[in-house]
């Protein structure tokens, strides 16, 4: 099983970032999170990296339910959405397949809840 979701855009760096958090919003997610993967490599190892970015995706009204089921499904969470540029105005974005994740998670009751995130989550992909 493949443990992402993914897609890749002919757009500019920004412009997929922009896209991604906006068809994020249209399903109901927020990004609590923004990591320049770039900008962190280039300051502690002094390493020329690709532009990478990891967003990272919550959906309130789901989380909390993951969190009343499983307390320490916090260690999961928020969902992981990177957007890397792969070439000039192309730019691959991907999710982390929840139901993939959940695998690792012996709570059956969590299935639905990472059933109804990936739904979501390939939604948002789709429409970029």
């Amino acid at each position: 099983m493949k443990y992402y979701i993914n897609k890749t855009i002919s757009v500019n760096f920004n412009t997929a970032i922009e896209l991604a958090t906006e068809a994020l919003k249209k399903e109901g997610f927020g990004v609590l999170s923004e990591i320049d993967i770039q900008e962190k490599l280039k300051e502690k190892l002094d390493v020329d990296f690709k532009k990478y970015k990891i967003l990272g995706a919550c959906n309130p009204p789901n989380a909390l339910k993951a969190l009343e089921l499983e307390d320490k499904i916090g260690t999961m969470l928020p969902c992981n959405v990177i957007v890397q540029e792969i070439g000039e105005n192309q730019v691959e974005i991907a999710a982390v397949d929840p139901v993939a994740s959940m695998m690792a998670v012996e709570n059956k009751q969590l299935a639905s809840i990472a059933g109804d995130i990936r739904t979501k989550l390939e939604r948002v992909i789709e429409s970029l």
